[in-house]
């Protein structure tokens, strides 16, 4: 086995789609697993063949188009009581998955034995031992998950490290060591770990929950003890609090302690993977994780941005890039001028540190964030701020008039209709578009009649959509700040609008990001770049 080399063990597809919120299709499931394979995880666990079809129906679609890389991993439990694992039916069930490795559970912790599953503590090492040994006679790779192993070893430390040695006597290829609760801290870890890789020449492994928010730190503390097999999933998905999360271990092993995690381009593609695999799942991004969160090396404060633009080292403790994420300088009132002159720079390169133009955008910039605005991701309505101060926004359509009709009939497909009149060089078109709801009829409709003199706008869509409530001791008059993420594909951007009325901030943001779009097109179009 290669000296400094931590198998990653992703459990994403089994034990993260058990969180709250998450239900993976087959074809998710399948897309993952490929995304995952591309990084250079080493075993995916991609379900439980004997608890649900969904499962079943992965394991044979994937046999059409085999992983490259990591090992298929089917995961399943101990024999039922009584019985032979031969006649076991979730044991048939692993086994018509037809993986080259499996995982299987059983009881490390003395009261689940006779309180959960209620056997004796004699035929629970029968179920872990027979279990192992028919599917080792079946030329599986087995890894035997210890589960609540650490809660076991600290109730009864003898019988937990007994189930330890069912598995090794049955010819466990692995052992994995489950904080199931999630409750144990790092010394723990540590000190239990260590007590069981003195006896156990077998390769171990790790298995966290996140309940005590120790997850990550509890498991790099077991590879600093010597386990070699980490468990857990991407984003930190799972059962309650969450699994320990992978995106986080993995840099932390790979960059910081010269581990060998995955493919060392592999983890360039971290940042992205993530955001991937949040879109699956259908949850916002976690923004403040750990390296892949768009908040991991974003700076705001005025002296935080000084020292970071004249040395990284000084507020960042790795190079974004590493991990595929990037620096961003986000623009506020406590970012300090010159880094607001920075960007203005951007835009208009003679514009000096003491000038009449810096002064009045410093100004305006006050003046609109003391208002409610707020341009942190909001950087293009920023620019937009500057290049009118600076009388060089370039009208691309005037907006004339637009109208908005709520209907009474909800069952309805569309609940919303709006009409739009634009003007674009002298040209006047009024536009009539449904929608589901008075933003989304305002979107189609803006688009529908820009789209007669700007085509390229079938290329931007919008991605997210946030409205904040400023002073809700205002109740319904308060004022809304909405945010708006757009894309052409491969370029992002955000803009902001603020009023009482939330149409009207609705409005202004989707406004800006179609002048945006539009400023981009053009600036591309000369052949500057514009991302």
């Amino acid at each position: 086995m290669q000296k400094d080399k931590v198998f990653i063990y992703d459990t994403t597809l089994r034990d993260g789609a058990q969180a709250e919120g998450i239900s993976f299709t087959v074809n998710d499931k399948l897309r993952i697993a490929r995304k995952l394979d591309s990084l250079g995880v080493d075993y995916i666990e991609a379900g439980n063949p004997g608890s649900n079809p969904k499962d079943l129906e992965f394991f044979e679609r994937i046999k059409m188009r085999p992983l490259k890389h990591a090992k298929l991993t089917a995961f399943g439990s101990t024999r039922r009581p009584g019985i032979k694992a031969s006649e076991d039916a979730n044991v048939n069930a692993l086994l018509k998955a037809d993986t080259s490795a499996v995982a299987i559970f059983g009881k490390s912790w003395d009261f689940h034995v006779t309180e959960i599953i209620r056997t004796t503590l004699e035929e629970n090492l029968n179920m872990i031992h027979d279990t192992i040994s028919f599917f080792k006679a079946q030329g599986k790779e087995v890894v035997f998950d210890a589960e609540h192993f650490y809660d076991g070893y600290k109730a009864n430390s003898q019988y937990a490290m007994k189930t330890l040695e069912a598995a090794a006597e049955a010819g466990a290829d692995w052992l994995v060591l489950c904080d199931t609760n999630g409750g144990c801290f790092p010394f723990e870890i540590t000190q239990i770990t260590e007590q069981v890789l003195k006896k156990f020449p077998i390769p171990i492994g790790i298995h966290c929950h996140n309940d005590g928010g120790m997850a990550v730190a509890n498991s790099i503390m077991a590879v600093e003890q010597g386990a070699v097999q980490v468990q857990g999933t991407f984003n930190g998905y799972g059962e309650r609090c969450g699994n320990a999360d992978l995106s986080v271990i993995i840099p932390n092993l790979q960059i910081k302690r010269g581990k060998s995690c995955i493919r060392e381009d592999g983890i360039r593609e971290l940042s992205a993977a993530c955001r991937y695999i949040s879109e699956l799942a259908n949850l916002p991004h976690n923004e403040r994780q750990p390296y892949v969160g768009n908040s991991a090396f974003a700076h705001k404060g005025g002296m935080h941005i000084d020292g970071v633009m004249k040395n990284r080292h000084s507020f960042e403790h790795i190079a974004p890039e590493l991990v595929g994420n990037e620096r961003r300088i986000l623009m506020s009132e406590v970012s300090g001028r010159s880094t607001i002159l920075k960007r203005i720079q951007e835009v208009a390169p003679w514009v000096e540190k003491d000038s009449e133009e810096t002064v009045l955008i410093i100004d305006r910039l006050k003046q609109l964030e003391h208002e409610g605005y707020q341009f942190e991701g909001a950087e293009s309505s920023f620019e937009l701020v500057v290049k009118r101060a600076l009388g060089k926004a370039k009208t691309f359509f005037e907006v004339k008039d637009f109208r908005v009709l709520c209907e009474e009939h909800w069952q309805n497909d569309y609940s919303a209709s709006a009409i739009v009149k634009v003007k674009v060089d002298g040209n006047e078109e009024v536009i009539a578009a449904e929608g589901d709801g008075p933003v989304n009829a305002l979107d189609k409709a803006l688009r529908k009649a820009l789209e007669i003199f700007y085509p390229q706008l079938k290329r931007m869509r919008l991605t997210d959509y946030k409205v904040r409530v400023l002073d809700t001791t205002k109740a319904t008059a308060a004022k809304v700040r909405v945010h708006i993420e757009s894309t052409d594909g491969r370029r992002f951007w955000g803009t902001v609008g603020l009023s009482t009325n939330i149409i009207e901030a609705s409005w202004d943001a989707l406004v800006d990001s179609i002048e945006y779009f539009l400023y981009l097109n053009g600036n591309a179009e000369n052949g500057d770049i514009c991302d």
